[in-house]
């Protein structure tokens, strides 16, 4: 078990095409890491920062920028190329790979966002609610906008009546199935959820030594909610600690707020989700409630008829197009077999 009263602590930094928000993430998160180091002096804590191959020059720019501020020195903080775009999970498992820079693995795994800043206290307050609660595998932070909005960051796992609800979008039914909602009522308190996102997350070395790292066959969302179902299966929870506060731009590398109309990614990373955690027939029976929610929501809402209808036919294209392409029968368990306690001496 970690040794929580003087933890390694290795923080990977994601960056994709924002070098600048990036180094401004680095200096708030080393900022929450000197915090964490004061509280608990025997602590070790690194950063690796990822350019997931941004080709746009993000690379040498963090890297001339970490060298100059003086970052590098005694190898606490390095940044590294995955050489390949392979998404948000298999970006963060480069950094994970990388390991602590004396070649020892770390007994906590914090994910940070480019678009995340924490405050000073973000990163102690995490590894005071692992320290109090030996089962949890998993904690994430209370999440706010630049306006000091919350941010919805804790959820359910969805299930086939969260599907239909969601893609329904009415009140009576809203209100009806309301306990399978996938978003949660900000907890104002620690408090055990399913699963997370991944702007500011923290995770035991004993959790990916269990369950291995990203599942890298998502390539953009899922990601969190697998990792966090195939720690509940092997019986680590997972914590929302509100002390522990992150500011989050969020979508900046994703444009999700600008999207026209979801990308397929979307609903491929939704399909292999529902089929590798429950099997094909069930991720059937998520579509099928997809589809007879947005056909709800058709009849319901007229003056949204085109919209609805657009949304219908995304559903059906994509799900017809996966049943042909036998995907939807193949969605495998192809997280990354690697486990911390072998990185010892790699880097």
């Amino acid at each position: 078990m970690t040794d929580m009263t003087a933890p390694r602590l290795l923080t990977v930094l994601l960056n994709w095409r924002t070098a600048p928000m990036t180094l401004r993430a680095a200096t708030a998160g080393l900022a929450a890491m000197a915090e964490l180091r004061e509280a608990l002096p025997d602590a070790r804590t690194d950063l690796v920062i990822v350019d997931n191959d941004s080709g746009d020059g993000s690379f040498e720019m963090l890297r001339d920028a970490a060298l100059e501020r003086g970052w590098t020195e005694g190898g606490a903080v390095r940044v590294i190329q995955s050489g390949h775009n392979g998404g948000f999970g298999a970006g963060n498992n480069v950094g994970i790979r990388a390991g602590m820079a004396d070649g020892e693995p770390p007994d906590l795994v914090y994910l940070l966002n480019s678009d995340a800043f924490p405050e000073p206290a973000a990163l102690l307050a995490m590894v005071r609610a692992l320290q109090a609660d030996p089962q949890a595998g998993i904690a994430g932070s209370f999440i706010y906008g630049e306006d000091d909005v919350p941010h919805e960051t804790a959820f359910r796992f969805p299930t086939v009546l969260s599907e239909f609800e969601e893609s329904a979008c009415t009140g009576p039914i809203s209100r009806i199935l309301s306990r399978y909602r996938v978003p949660l009522e900000i907890p104002q308190v620690t408090t055990r959820v399913d699963w997370l996102a991944g702007a500011s997350m923290m995770i035991r070395r004993e959790v990916l030594d269990r369950i291995g790292l990203f599942d890298e066959g998502f390539f953009l969302y899922f990601e969190e909610t697998d990792l966090c179902h195939r720690a509940a299966r092997e019986g680590f929870h997972t914590l929302y600690v509100p002390e522990s506060r992150v500011m989050h731009i969020g979508s900046v590398s994703t444009g999700m707020k600008s999207w026209a109309e979801v990308p397929d990614y979307w609903f491929d990373s939704r399909l292999r989700y529902f089929t590798k955690s429950y099997g094909a027939g069930y991720a059937l029976m998520c579509s099928a409630a997809r589809i007879l929610g947005a056909g709800v929501q058709l009849m319901r809402r007229p003056a949204k008829r085109q919209q609805n209808k657009g949304q219908l036919r995304r559903i059906l294209d994509h799900h017809h197009r996966t049943i042909r392409s036998g995907s939807g029968r193949k969605q495998g368990s192809r997280h990354s077999p690697v486990r911390l306690r072998d990185m010892k001496g790699k880097s």
